[in-house]
């Protein structure tokens, strides 16, 4: 995925964010934020989000709204454009901030270079999210713990990473990496992380420490509310034509089709939880503008649920889930002449006798999106060990691992698991890899893919997720060490120190992979080479002294 790019309204002005503050959104401030992905076949994909914090004023709310559609006419309307409230921002959004956003409190200024403040401020985060981090500050209290969620208290010297009892594996994960983000970002990677276990005190000083900051232990209470719930709104579908004094007149519900929605307009999708805004194309910027205002003033006019998502769609734009609500949205035709010349192509192939049949679509096969994020833990016994992301396209021949590909579908993020067994993994690793892998699928809702490869027998589709991948030899388990140990055979685990010959292969610069070869092969290659040359030699036709020549060369 695409760095974005992101600029701030200061002083009723847009200031360019430089990188090293990206993730970083102040909650008086509004943000635009540009994301481009440049697809190897086609024009680039454009996506703008407007993020507007809890504090942030009204006036600059209204202006970044602006400026986004002005963004968008600039790059010749071909973008989607999203809504982005502090706390409820689309998975989408949190997609660009790996591994999560933190608003900061105050108004950002592209003067200052640090944080203003002379004491910490200690907060108390919890984390929850199925495919991306939803990070929210709840109030620093026992009575904010719960069982379900996990929870992390950040405080000058130490940070506190508490797990309810209740909590999946997939989210203990995502709040490791909040963690080590916080670390490295609040305090310069020098400060100490604790673990808390919900309902195991076993003496543990850190244990000890983290109840003493709420006043000492105390049970919590079994029905404690996640205060991630959300409150179900699901009305009828309506659709609504916006006027250009900025009214909406009701077009039509539940039965809806493509035929409504008139190219020179502007129309406004009621779906409960969710608001579209679609712009036809021969719409103008100032009635696009209308429309936003419009919609927002809707909102609040219906006094409806500040985690309702508005989308700004230009025609030919439409997503997956604006079309659902339409019957029979017409797919994409063809082009006329396309069609003209596979007609003549398969005219002239039947007046030769052969029988031509078309493949139909849903037979070919389609590789998903490449661009995605990528984690790889390696497996050690009973244990899992997150590997960081410099180090994640590393794999050893030995060991096992978990391989979690997050990419963007249709209308949500999508998951692709896969369980790596090295060639010279041991059997107690390949079943706990096999088993850890379907405990992180059990913890996640929707339908991710799971699958288990062998090393050398990977499909192309893994290669192309890894785009560059190293295996080396040997391994760094437990298994794997105490089995050569047993053996009695040399441990051969690559070491930098060391030489090592790798064979690089590959059919594109997608799909690299350097694995790791016996030295003596290099050998037995050089003397094949010479004995080949010299039989060549021997067959041509040169003189005895370039033959001389060519034989003291090798």
């Amino acid at each position: 995925m695409s760095i974005p790019e992101i600029w701030c309204i200061e002083n009723l002005r847009l200031v360019r964010v430089p990188k090293s503050s990206h993730g970083k959104f102040y909650t008086g401030n509004a943000y635009i934020v540009l994301n481009t992905v440049l697809p190897k076949i086609g024009p680039a994909q454009h996506d703008v989000h407007y993020w507007l914090g809890n504090d942030a004023k009204e006036v600059d709310s209204a202006l970044a709204s602006d400026k986004a559609l002005e963004l968008d006419a600039a790059l010749g309307s071909c973008t989607v454009q999203y809504r982005e409230l502090q706390g409820l921002e689309t998975e989408k959004f949190l997609s660009y901030f790996r591994p999560c956003v933190i608003p900061v409190e105050g108004v950002y200024s592209s003067l200052e270079g640090h944080l203003n403040g002379e004491t910490y401020k200690v907060n108390m985060l919890t984390c929850k999210g199925d495919h991306v981090v939803h990070i929210k500050e709840v109030p620093f209290s026992r009575s904010s713990l719960n069982h379900d969620d996990v929870f992390i208290l950040d405080t000058a010297s130490k940070i506190f990473l508490f797990s309810g009892c209740n909590s999946s594996i997939q989210e203990r994960a995502k709040a490791l990496d909040v963690v080590q983000y916080i670390k490295e970002n609040r305090h310069g990677g020098k400060c100490d992380v604790a673990t808390i276990e919900d309902g195991k005190f076993v003496g543990d000083s850190d244990v000890g420490e983290f109840w003493s900051l709420f006043g000492g232990f105390a049970p919590i209470p079994r029905d404690s509310p996640s205060s991630f719930q959300k409150k179900s709104y699901n009305p009828a579908v309506k659709l609504f034509w916006i006027t250009m004094e900025g009214k909406l007149c009701q077009t039509g519900t539940h039965s809806l089709t493509k035929k409504m929605l008139e190219a020179d307009k502007c129309y406004l999708l009621d779906c409960g939880t969710e608001i579209f805004v679609w712009m036809g194309r021969k719409s103008s910027v100032s009635e696009r503008k209308i429309s936003i205002s419009a919609a927002e003033d809707f909102l609040r006019s219906q006094d409806r649920s500040t985690g309702t998502h508005l989308t700004f769609l230009t025609e030919g734009l439409e997503s997956a889930i604006f079309r659902s609500y339409f019957d029979n949205w017409p797919q994409k035709v063809e082009a006329k002449l396309y069609e003209e010349g596979r007609g003549k192509v398969a005219a002239i192939f039947k007046q030769q006798g052969y029988d031509v049949k078309e493949i139909p679509e849903e037979d070919c096969n389609t590789f998903i999106n490449c661009r995605g994020t990528l984690k790889v833990w390696r497996v050690n016994g009973d244990e899992l060990s997150i590997l960081p992301v410099l180090e994640q396209t590393k794999l050893f021949s030995g060991d096992c691992y978990i391989v979690q590909f997050t990419y963007a579908g249709d209308d949500r993020d999508e998951n692709l698991f896969y369980a790596w067994l090295g060639r010279r993994s041991v059997n107690e690793d390949r079943k706990a890899a096999i088993s850890h892998m379907n405990a992180a699928v059990d913890s996640m809702k929707g339908d991710p893919v799971l699958a288990q490869v062998v090393e050398d027998k990977e499909p192309d589709q893994f290669f192309l997720i890894f785009q560059t991948l190293i295996i080396f030899k040997g391994g760094m388990s437990k298994g794997y060490k105490q089995f050569i140990a047993e053996k009695g055979i040399g441990d051969e685990t690559y070491h930098e120190k060391k030489t090592a010959l790798f064979r690089v292969q590959g059919t594109s610069p997608s799909n690299m992979q350097a694995i790791q070869v016996d030295a003596v092969s290099l050998i037995k290659l050089i003397c094949l080479i010479v004995t080949h040359l010299t039989l060549l030699f021997e067959r041509c036709n040169l003189s005895s002294s370039t033959k001389t020549f060519l034989s003291l060369m090798l």
